[in-house]
């Protein structure tokens, strides 16, 4: 996969989880964004883990 698609789809999944209406859709978007998050670790991308909670605006 492209750099660049996996950091677009960890930022939607981290919009979604902060715009998510319920409990159990947050934790999927999160969990979402923490494996995007893995991937471009593993290709030494220079990229900061999200850390702590994602909370709702």
């Amino acid at each position: 996969m492209d750099t660049n698609y996996l950091l677009q789809r960890e930022q939607v999944s981290l919009w979604m989880a902060v715009n998510a209406d319920c409990r159990e859709a947050r934790y999927a978007h999160r969990g979402l964004a923490r494996g995007y998050g893995a991937l471009l670790a593993q290709r030494d991308f220079p990229h900061r883990h999200p850390t702590g909670r994602v909370t709702r605006a």
